[in-house]
Order: C-alpha cells, then sequence, then structure tokens
C-alpha cells in the first residue's frame, strides 16, 4: 500500500465527517453567541466580526489554525491499526 494513498475506510471516513460536521456546529453557536453577547454589552457595532475577517493577519492566523486541524483530523484516516506502525503524518513536515 502507497503511504501517501491510504486505503479508504468507509466506516473512518463517515466517523471523520460526522465528527467534523459536529464541530462546525458548536463552533458556529459559540462564535454568534459570543458576537450577540458583545453586541448586546455594546462591546462590538453589529458587523463589526465581517468587517474584521478581511484583515490579512487575522486570515493567516486562522488558515494556519485550520491547517493545523485538518492535520490533527486526518490522522484518523492514516493510523494504521498495527500498533506497532508509527503513525504514517509523523512523516509529513507540518
Amino acid at each position: 500500500m502507497n503511504p501517501l494513498q491510504p486505503a479508504l475506510d468507509l466506516q473512518k471516513l463517515t466517523g471523520l465527517v460526522f465528527e467534523l460536521s459536529s464541530q462546525l456546529h458548536m463552533e458556529r453557536l459559540h462564535r454568534l453567541a459570543l458576537e450577540a453577547a458583545l453586541v448586546q454589552a455594546g462591546v462590538l457595532e453589529a458587523g463589526a466580526p465581517e468587517k474584521l475577517a478581511n484583515d490579512a493577519a487575522l486570515r493567516e492566523a486562522s488558515r494556519r489554525a485550520a491547517g493545523e486541524s485538518i492535520a490533527g483530523l486526518m490522522r484518523v484516516l492514516t493510523e494504521h491499526q498495527d500498533e506497532r506502525t508509527p503513525l504514517r503524518s509523523n512523516n509529513f513536515p507540518n
């Protein structure tokens, strides 16, 4: 088997999709609640988060964090069942 093309495990892939969906839902809910609380407290103006989303430094930090998160989730698909075998993801640069 080619280590760059792991065998497709439908059960793992389905589990990963559901995990991502759950995380996305919770992150969105927390973000919306935080934004609403800040607007209600007068700390932010309505629409301020959308304006800040165009900030280049914030976008780069977001890309970096997303990359790290995806790398961790992809580990689920690249793990080997034999505990004596190292994770293939450890062989790739960060």
